[in-house]
């Protein structure tokens, strides 16, 4: 891509090791080996208006400039789509949460969203790579 070579003194860190880093840029694939897989988005936000959504939206142009092909759950999660008595994220774009000040944890319909869009996501995955 005309780079010049990574300079010796700049460290490879794991991805355990990436919250440590201070600052991170990411930058596009340049061997295109992520075209044509199926990807997802989840996200937590820290309240209802914390823009899952616009979350989402801004992911997805990133998926495009890979090549990804982007997999929502829309609606599929049914009836939990539109639980309303309790506090629940994610959106058609995919599964979420609401974080609060960080001490929130998933609650359970969060959590059988979030399992349901693996499921989905596998299974168009498996659809795609039988037509291969």
């Amino acid at each position: 891509m005309g780079a010049p070579p990574k300079s010796s003194d700049v460290p490879v860190i794991t991805p355990n090791e990436l919250v440590e880093a201070d600052a991170i840029i990411f930058g596009l694939w340049g061997t295109q080996a992520l075209a044509g897989k199926p990807a997802g988005i989840f996200y937590s936000t820290g309240s209802q208006g914390g823009g899952q959504e616009t979350t989402a939206l801004t992911v997805i142009t990133q998926l495009t400039h890979h090549g990804m092909i982007f997999v929502p759950i829309g609606y599929t999660f049914g009836g939990g789509m539109f639980e309303m008595e309790k506090i629940k994220g994610g959106s058609p774009y995919g599964a979420g949460t609401f974080a609060g000040d960080g001490t929130r944890q998933p609650s359970e319909i969060d959590l059988a969203q979030a399992f349901h869009q693996g499921k989905h996501i596998a299974g168009i995955t498996k659809k795609l790579k039988q037509t291969a």
